[in-house]
């Protein structure tokens, strides 16, 4: 029945897999056949899920339908990528959908600030909503993963016809009119948030290690707006946080609070930018990731607080929803929930580890968690709560990071742009993508 199942989801891409109640599922898929069910279930967040006027990701299936998510819809661009190559949809299905996206971020009514988006805007009318009370303008941040996967969609679009030479000519406009060097305030720091409402109010500098890393190589790599530097080493390294040295789990973490904080570190700034071989003065970003993966799924090995289910093949603490809501799971921060996206987006890293915490969620947990999107956000067994919830955020790392694994897929688009190389240069990168 499964191979069954699988085989419909290969020849129907639009064909929805319903929501199965609770018990087990069978044991019969191989490896390829569970990675390529699951990176094509869950792009149907994206695909079937995305906002009809937009094309852009909502930010949860359990929110407001016109609240759409700027980080979460540059993961969700990386993940239609993916699902192009992949055949789940056509190259030219893709396409279309990556105009009507970048034409909607290109139009005049949609909101940014100094070329920056806001955290949420209104897929309907590309009106900024606020986020909290006074974060109601640019944010640097989300902005910077949807640059990451814009910049991947300018790479993978390049064939010469109508749809694909408008789309990579309105991400080169989009990109260009970033104004990545105003976000300094004239110091030696990126600053998350400006409004027009509330100027730098929220004055939160984006330093290191977390999942912001993507910001600082974006804006060296402007090619019209580019920060100095001398931003990026006393700024972003310039954090009584950055660096560690620590042994966990006698796994040494070189940078980051103490146990790595939550595994999206790992994932955000990391779905375009490939740590393989990855370096600068401060750490190895292929070690970094792997021993914050590593030590991770150490820690709900030892499962100190005792929670039920925590284990070999049930790991993987990150930010998601909870049974007493939003929070931003960890060893610091335990609170019995685990969350799917954590230990499958971290599969570049742990590959074998990956795997076996996928094949416990889908084949033992089954259709308490597996739904119409793939995975549900998150769970807690000591509770025997299920989240009911997909977010985009949590989603797309799942599609790409699994496609990076594979085939390396949004590594190597996002690693061939040559405003990426300069700006990676720039600040004393060396990767096997430098020439």
């Amino acid at each position: 029945m499964r191979i069954l199942i699988y085989l419909i989801l290969l020849l129907y891409p639009f064909s929805l897999l319903p929501a199965a109640s609770g018990g087990k599922k069978e044991k019969s898929l191989s490896d390829e056949e569970l990675m390529t069910l699951v990176q094509k279930q869950t792009f149907r967040y994206f695909w079937d899920y995305g906002h009809p006027v937009s094309g852009l990701a909502r930010e949860r299936s359990n929110g407001s339908d016109d609240i759409v998510t700027i980080g979460g819809s540059g993961f969700g661009v990386m993940a239609i990528i993916v699902g192009a190559e992949r055949g789940f949809v056509t190259r030219e299905q893709a396409a279309e959908r990556m105009l009507k996206i970048v034409r909607f971020l290109s139009d005049k009514s949609t909101d940014s600030y100094h070329g920056i988006w806001a955290h949420w805007i209104d897929g309907q009318t590309g009106k900024t909503i606020p986020f909290s009370r006074k974060d109601d303008g640019a944010d640097l941040v989300e902005s910077a993963f949807m640059f990451e996967g814009l910049l991947a969609a300018h790479q993978y679009f390049d064939k010469d016809t109508p749809v694909e030479r408008n789309i990579r000519g309105l991400i080169n406009g989009l990109w260009r009119q970033a104004e990545w060097n105003w976000f300094t305030n004239g110091e030696d720091v990126l600053y998350w948030h400006w409004s027009p409402n509330n100027g730098w109010a929220m004055n939160h500098q984006i330093k290191g290690h977390n999942e912001c890393h993507i910001t600082y190589i974006l804006a060296a790599a402007s090619p019209t707006y580019p920060i100095a530097e001398s931003v990026y080493h006393k700024g972003w390294a310039n954090s009584i946080v950055f660096r560690n040295g620590k042994q966990f789990y006698d796994i040494t973490l070189p940078l980051g609070t103490d146990f790595g904080g939550p595994l999206f570190f790992t994932h955000y700034s990391y779905m375009g930018l490939d740590p393989r071989g990855l370096k600068d003065r401060y750490a190895d970003y292929e070690e970094q990731m792997k021993a914050h993966t590593l030590i991770n799924r150490a820690y709900c090995i030892d499962n100190p607080k005792g929670y039920k289910g925590y284990g070999a093949q049930c790991w993987g603490l990150t930010a998601s929803d909870g049974d007493k809501g939003y929070s931003a799971h960890c060893p610091g921060n335990d609170r019995g929930v685990i969350t799917p996206t954590a230990a499958l987006s971290s599969i570049p890293y742990a590959p074998e580890y990956s795997l076996q915490a996928m094949r416990y969620f889908y084949e033992e947990l089954g259709g308490k968690l597996w739904g119409e999107y793939g995975f549900k956000d998150a769970f807690n067994l000591t509770e025997n709560w299920f989240a009911p919830s997909y977010l985009a955020i949590d989603q797309g790392p799942i599609v790409v990071m699994i496609e990076n694994y594979r085939t390396g897929l949004i590594w190597k688009l996002f690693m061939s742009h040559p405003d990426v190389q300069n700006g990676l240069k720039k600040l004393g990168f060396t990767s096997p993508y430098l020439k």
